[in-house]
């Protein structure tokens, strides 16, 4: 008995190392994102295809060296900032795994073209929104800081912190459910995107451990389906998630779409979001709002389902 439990034990620790280093593989199909990556990214709404291209605002980048484990912080923020009076609304990014910010640089500086300071690091291992609570607080400092000869950083006054949003990808999505759950800053945040967020199954395997039923934050939950399933979160995972959430909230799955291909498919729709939740677009609003909602419709997408 006791060797067949044995036994037991070891393939179920071999299943665990080889979904981590499938989730790793899948997570590096591609490396950092290039310039114009959108344009291989199909679109099937109107209002998908509007923000999807670049917005409005010049960008600009700011990066910090920091002494902790994912060495820096980076933000990519509109450069009318540096001589503005105006506050900006925040986007905070949850790695996936093994996947840095400065390899995704690009989708951060077109999500800042809507007038968005976009901040994220060098994690690799963001399950436990540690990361994300710290770049908030980065914020926070930034916001405030005056050196001693009266020198102000450049973000001065321009953090509009009643307007915060958080996106992750596979095991960032599991990030942003504890950031707007199990933090300090939980109750910072305005809207949230969890892209193919790992299953709650194989979360509690690598001991990523999250409750979706404590999510209060409007969240858009988003998977692949097709192009060889999005199993790190299937149908039936992510409909778990989204049925234990009780607060606003829309799940739905781009059709032919793998995993790894999730972190960037649906960037319009992921800006239209941050766009109406966190800046009052009500165009944008019209991809989510209602029963003539672009997304019921749109036939790059299935298995939708929303509760507003």
């Amino acid at each position: 008995m006791k060797t067949a439990l044995k036994v037991i034990g070891i393939i179920v620790l071999v299943i665990i190392i080889l979904i981590a280093v499938f989730i790793y593989w899948i997570t590096h199909l591609d490396s950092s994102l290039k310039d114009n990556y959108r344009d291989s990214i199909e679109t099937g709404g109107v209002i998908e295809a509007a923000y999807l291209e670049d917005g409005p605002y010049e960008t600009s980048y700011y990066e910090q060296a920091t002494t902790q484990i994912f060495e820096k912080y980076m933000i990519s923020y509109p450069t009318e900032l540096e001589t503005s009076d105006k506050k900006y609304p925040v986007i905070v990014i949850c790695n996936g795994t093994g996947w840095k910010g400065s390899y995704s640089k690009a989708q951060q500086q077109f999500y800042a073209s809507y007038g968005f300071i976009v901040i994220s690091t060098e994690e690799t291992y963001s399950w436990n929104a540690f990361g994300a609570e710290m770049c908030v607080r980065h914020l926070e400092l930034l916001n405030e800081y005056i050196d001693d000869e009266g020198q102000t950083s450049i973000f001065y006054q321009k953090v509009d912190f009643d307007n915060v949003g958080i996106v992750g990808h596979s095991q960032g999505g599991v990030g942003v459910i504890n950031a707007i759950t199990d933090t300090d800053h939980k109750d910072i945040y305005k809207a949230a995107v969890a892209l193919s967020p790992t299953n709650q199954p194989v979360a509690t395997a690598l001991e990523w451990s999250y409750d979706a039923s404590l999510v209060e934050t409007p969240i858009m939950l988003i998977s692949g389906a097709g192009g060889g399933d999005d199993w790190v979160v299937t149908l039936e995972g992510l409909t778990d998630i989204y049925d234990q959430i009780s607060g606003e909230k829309l799940m739905m799955r781009r059709c032919d779409t793998a995993h790894g291909s999730t972190n960037t498919a649906e960037d319009g729709y992921v800006v239209a979001w941050f766009m109406w939740k966190l800046q009052g677009d009500e165009e944008a609003a019209k991809a989510f709002v209602g029963d003539d909602a672009e997304i019921l419709s749109n036939e790059l997408y299935q298995d939708v389902n929303k509760n507003f």
